[in-house]
Formats: structure tokens, sequence, C-alpha cells
């Protein structure tokens, strides 16, 4: 073992025994940011190549969430925006994430798959991909519930949630002037991707930038920030411990 690895270990069980006691997030979202830049910081011609070492560190950060009692993770894999790139940039990006989705629900894995996103606007495939490893893991409770947010834009998330509020009480003969009297925030949230669950607590992003993407418009009104320098397939556990012992030492002010 070498001394840096020494360290290193030392370093990380310090940090570990650090958030003994101390508050953790239920919810840890997560803006896997910096995979291309990755690749060619690494002498990669291929940009698929950081994208594939992002997928490899995706069930290495849910091995850590399950190590901690973290029980919901959202990963933010593929935008809307995401969706207008040249189809040559497009059609790996999407191999890999199909790639990684059925991995996560492979037998033997503990993790209950759920997408968020919009399935509609996505290639045949990799939605067929997506329904598929969410049926299969449906009935899991081992570990934690993973949101793949792919094809994801939080204006659209609002968009169709409105939609299916109005659709739903279209259907039970409501008239607009009486869901007009009743309508507040939790009937709109009662129809978003992650409805059920409870909002991040923890949002992560990293490769230095800072700004949400339009990640969890809705969702992220009370969330922490945590910006990491690290891009994504170089994230570390103990980056992520780093994150998690910032958090434990903010005082949460929901918005006061």
């Amino acid at each position: 073992m070498s001394l840096r690895t020494l360290v290193y270990g030392l370093y990380e069980r310090r940090l570990r025994a650090g958030l003994s006691g101390k508050p953790l997030p239920h919810h840890v979202a997560v803006i896997i940011d910096g995979n291309r830049r990755w690749a060619k910081e690494n002498g990669f011609d291929d940009p698929a190549l950081g994208h594939q070492a992002g997928g490899r560190k995706i069930e290495e950060l849910l091995q850590w969430c399950d190590d901690l009692g973290i029980g919901h993770v959202t990963i933010y894999m593929l935008s809307t925006d995401n969706l207008n790139r040249p189809v040559a940039q497009l059609e790996p990006l999407l191999r890999v994430i199909e790639d990684v989705v059925t991995g996560l629900s492979a037998d033997g894995r503990p993790w209950r798959v759920h997408v968020a996103g919009a399935l509609d606007i996505l290639p045949a495939r990799t939605a067929e991909v997506l329904k598929a490893a969410e049926e299969r893991t449906a009935d899991r409770t081992g570990g934690a519930r993973v949101n793949v947010a792919v094809g994801y834009g939080g204006r659209r998330e609002i968009a169709d949630a409105v939609r299916s509020l109005l659709q739903q009480h279209a259907a039970a003969g409501t008239t607009i002037e009486e869901l007009a009297e009743v309508l507040d925030v939790d009937h709109i949230a009662e129809h978003l991707y992650t409805r059920g669950q409870p909002d991040p607590d923890l949002i992560i992003r990293t490769s230095g930038e800072q700004r949400l993407s339009g990640f969890l418009t809705w969702q992220s009104a009370h969330s922490e920030f945590y910006f990491c320098e690290a891009h994504w397939p170089d994230f570390r556990r103990t980056d992520f411990l780093r994150a998690l012992r910032s958090y434990a030492n903010r005082q949460r002010r929901y918005g006061h």
C-alpha cells in the first residue's frame, strides 16, 4: 500500500466519522457534469469514453448512498436540450445511458429505478429500455430509489404536471372555475415526475459549474447546493463525504 493510499484512506475514515450524529440528506440529487471535458483532458478523442467512465461512477455513488442510508437519489443524465445535439454526439450518449440503467436494474442489484423525464420525446429504443428497467425493479426494497432524469427539463416537468392535473379533473367533471377555487402547490406536486418522494435536500453539481441548468426547478426550492470542481468521472467518495459534511454543518432555513 502506497503512502498516498494510506493517507487517503485515513482522511476518508475521518470524514465518515465526522458525520456521526449529524443530519444527513434523505434525498440527494446530482448533476453529473464534466464527462466530455474529462475525456478531452485525459487525451481521449472519443467523448463517449468520458460518458462510459461517468456511467461507471453512478453505481459507485449509489453504493455510497446505500452505505449511509440515503433512500432517494436523482441523477441528471440527459436534459431536453441535450436531445438537440448532433446525432453523432447524441447516439453514443444514449447507448451509455441505456447500458447504465440496464445495469442498475440487473438481477442482484438492490435499487428501484424510476424514470424522471418525458419518455415520449425520447427515441423509442431508449424509452423502452427505461420503462423495462422501471418495471423490472418496481418491487425492490433493499436499496435507494433511483430517479434517472432522462429527457428531463424543469419547465417541461411543470407543464406536464399541470397538463396531467387538468386532464385528471376534466375526467372527473370538474370545471375550470371549480379547480381554480381549490388549486394549490400540493395539487401540482402530486403530478410531478418525482411525486410521492421527498424533495431533494442536497443537490450536487460536479465540474465547477454553478447553475442548475433546469434541474428539479420545482423541487429545489429549499434544497442546499454543493458545487465540486472535479469532473464527474473523477468524483471520489471523499468528495461525496465533503458534500455531506458541508450539508450537515448548515442551518437549513427553508426559504427564510
